[in-house]
């Protein structure tokens, strides 16, 4: 393949900001290809989320089933699971290809909150999202935020860190929403290994607030271990790969600013 193919499982976001097409163009801006199966409809802007609409189960694992019987997937990412059972369909994806001999790295994006603060999976989703599916990841890559809920309030994020990487995945936990204090106002993003190791990544804070930062980073990270990087060198290059698009983000409504997902690129260069 000249461009490998990345399965994104994750939902539609009608703003464009955040969710599958930030993974589409996240992916394909790291030169990889997005085969993408919807998760879940949202009523969403620049804002927040307003409402979601789970896609049926049954629909969701044969659209899987359907790629799987065309295609052949280098790496697989997830956004927002928006059912229990879409975790388990999940699950039992990754337990099949590992049957194959297919070493295929999964990438978990637990999104359970919108940067607005709308709800777009519950409780029920994030305790599967642990007890299924970081087991069977390479890497989670949850916020701040998202990394408490996911271990019952606990405010500490080290302790979060541990406890997520005790099932054998890495944890790339972010920082961006996090308010800097004690005179520092740097982003700090921590990846837990399973070891017991972290690994401290230092970014300048840049103004304003974005929507889709999460979905960029994480399926940034997924094209990169499709190509088989090293999960160190993946890890910090999808972070600077991301840093540069909150960089350049723009605003496209009234509401937070989105990533440019191809920074730097040059506005006459098709014209």
């Amino acid at each position: 393949m000249t461009h490998p193919n990345i399965l994104i499982l994750s939902g539609h976001d009608p703003s464009g900001g955040a969710g599958m097409q930030a993974d589409i163009e996240a992916v394909a801006a790291n030169s990889g290809h997005a085969a993408s199966v919807i998760t879940a409809l949202t009523r969403q802007d620049t804002r927040n989320a307003y409402a979601v609409q789970p896609v049926d189960d049954d629909f969701f694992a044969a659209c899987i089933d359907t790629l799987l019987d065309d295609m052949s997937f280098a790496a697989i990412k997830t956004g927002v699971l928006a059912s229990v059972g879409q975790v388990e369909i999940v699950a039992r994806l990754v337990d099949r290809l590992a049957e194959d001999l297919a070493d295929v790295p999964l990438v978990v994006d637990p999104v359970l909150v919108a940067a607005g603060g709308g709800e777009l999976a519950g409780d029920p989703v994030g305790r599967a999202l642990r007890a299924r599916l970081f087991a069977r990841a390479r890497v989670i890559t949850p916020n701040a935020d998202e990394a408490r809920r996911l271990c019952d309030g606990e405010p500490d994020i080290d302790r979060c860190g541990a406890a997520l990487v005790e099932t054998g995945c890495h944890a790339l936990i972010t920082g961006g929403d996090e308010d800097g204090g004690q005179g520092d106002d740097d982003v700090i993003n921590r990846l837990y290994a399973p070891d017991g190791s972290i690994q401290t990544y230092r970014w300048p804070r840049l103004t304003g607030r974005f929507h889709g930062s999460g979905c960029t980073l994480a399926a940034s990270l997924a094209a990169r271990l499709a190509t088989r990087q090293p999960l160190p060198e993946a890890v910090a290059g999808a972070q600077a790969y991301t840093w540069r698009t909150l960089q350049s983000g723009f605003r496209a409504g009234t509401g937070q600013s989105i990533p440019d997902r191809w920074p730097g690129r040059d506005p006459e260069r098709d014209t």
